[in-house]
């Protein structure tokens, strides 16, 4: 009777052990999950974190192939530039880059040269007066009947005016040589011999006509030394020196010295300028040559450097007047006054726009930019063959000049507006939107002022008779 109620007073006693304070037994397990928990969320931390390093390190690399491509797209770009979408010379137009196109992209069915109906065009007759030869031509025989005919004009009837044709020829050309002898005169008087010295004028072993020759050979034809004086043994049966020929040019320089001096003199007086500027060796050591060109004349001057202390030495700290040039940033930096960008130049550069387009709206403003230029030299030459007049010209320019700047501007918002074409806009833009935009802010859009001069390339090639289509009177 006694073990029964010990029983029942147990069981609450257990049933409190199991419902309040944990047993020894549960603590343990319950360590033990927190344990495996933590462990678990320890490598799931360390998993996140290396993918986290992984996903960084992928990006990172991703950015430099990015990098690296957009370099190797840029160096193909310019491997593929030639004279026909940079500024580069038709003489650097070699094997290494992309051939220049030549001819017609389609093939055209006609056959070559003039066509039905074209005007021919014929070398002119030259005046009598500077005919050297006559020589009346007459036939022997009667081309009707067949009877001998007089071979002496004065002797024969003519009809009409004779046909007329003339034969060009370089007469024979040989070196006229003077020897000049002083002899020594003894006076009657006092017995004594004097003989006249040497005069400056012909001092020299080369007249003025063949020493300038050499020049122009040297200078104008840029043939080399050596290539002249074979060619004055070949050709004139001169014999001349290698240093003969350097000290014939070195002679024309100084007789130059003065006249050029004193048209550098006016260059800071003109009212506008074509300046350009390409390498130059002198002997051996890398120069820059420099052309000014005015309306009235050409100045040449070599330099150790392009940079604007050359124009402030020329043209002084202001020019006043108006400056052609190819966007180059020294011209940019010395002229804050009125400028015109050659259109040569610009051509250029939007055709290398429009080959290699760095986006859409780029390769769409090069496009719409190249038809108004083709407008404008549709309209220039129009007036070079007199079918519109000056201010004809001047006033229809005027809505192709405002066309030009609209394009720039338009093309510059849509590209301010996009921030993360930041660093393709320092790229890219600059050769679009110099045209209008940085030099538009201060002078407004490219000016079209007037006279027809020859492009300024120094590499006197054919094209220099290639006009830039600059108007006056905008």
């Amino acid at each position: 009777m006694s073990a029964k109620p010990a029983r029942r007073g147990g069981q609450p006693r257990a049933a409190a052990s199991r419902h309040g304070h944990p047993t020894k037994h549960g603590q343990e397990q319950l360590q033990r999950e927190n344990d495996r928990l933590r462990q678990e969320n320890e490598q799931l931390r360390r998993k996140v974190f290396e993918r986290d390093q992984q996903i960084a390190d992928a990006e990172k690399q991703i950015a430099d192939a990015e990098k690296q491509i957009a370099d190797l797209e840029r160096q193909l770009a310019l491997c593929q530039r030639n004279s026909t979408n940079s500024s580069k010379p038709p003489s650097s137009d070699g094997l290494a880059g992309e051939q220049r196109p030549r001819g017609r992209k389609d093939k055209s069915k006609r056959k070559p040269g003039g066509q039905p109906g074209h005007a021919g065009h014929h070398r002119p007759l030259a005046p009598l007066d500077k005919v050297s030869v006559i020589e009346v031509v007459l036939p022997k025989q009667c081309g009707h009947c067949g009877r001998n005919l007089p071979q002496q004009p004065d002797q024969v009837t003519t009809q009409g005016e004779p046909r007329r044709h003339q034969v060009t020829e370089v007469p024979p050309v040989k070196a006229h040589i003077t020897e000049y002898q002083f002899p020594n005169v003894v006076c009657d008087h006092c017995g004594e011999a004097t003989r006249l010295p040497l005069s400056e004028e012909i001092a020299g072993h080369f007249g003025p006509q063949l020493t300038a020759l050499i020049a122009y050979l040297t200078v104008v034809c840029r043939l080399p030394r050596r290539l002249v004086e074979a060619m004055l043994a070949d050709v004139l049966g001169i014999e001349i020196s290698l240093g003969s020929t350097q000290k014939a040019w070195e002679e024309v320089s100084q007789a130059v010295a003065q006249p050029v001096g004193q048209l550098q003199e006016q260059l800071p007086n003109q009212t506008r300028f074509n300046v350009d500027e390409t390498g130059w060796r002198t002997n051996g050591d890398k120069r820059w040559i420099w052309v000014l060109v005015a309306s009235q004349f050409a100045f040449y001057i070599v330099a150790a450097h392009r940079y604007t202390e050359v124009l402030v030495s020329l043209l002084g700290t202001i020019f006043r007047g108006i400056l052609c040039s190819d966007r180059l940033p020294v011209y940019l930096k010395y002229h804050s006054g009125k400028m015109q960008l050659c259109w040569a130049h610009l051509k250029r550069a939007l055709r290398g726009i429009l080959d290699h387009p760095q986006s859409l709206e780029g390769e769409r403003f090069a496009r719409d930019a190249l038809a108004q230029y083709a407008r404008l030299f549709r309209l220039w030459w129009k007036f070079r063959a007199g079918l519109i007049n000056r201010p004809q010209l001047i006033d229809r320019s005027k809505r192709i000049k405002s066309k030009f700047r609209s394009l720039a501007v338009a093309y510059w918002d849509r590209r301010v507006c996009d921030e993360s074409h930041h660093d393709e806009l320092m790229d890219a833009v600059p050769l679009e939107l110099q045209i209008q935009i940085r030099v538009g802010e201060t002078t407004g859009a490219p000016m079209l002022e007037s006279h027809d001069i020859a492009r300024l390339r120094l590499e006197f090639v054919a094209d220099l008779a290639t006009p830039r289509a600059i108007f006056e009177g905008l």
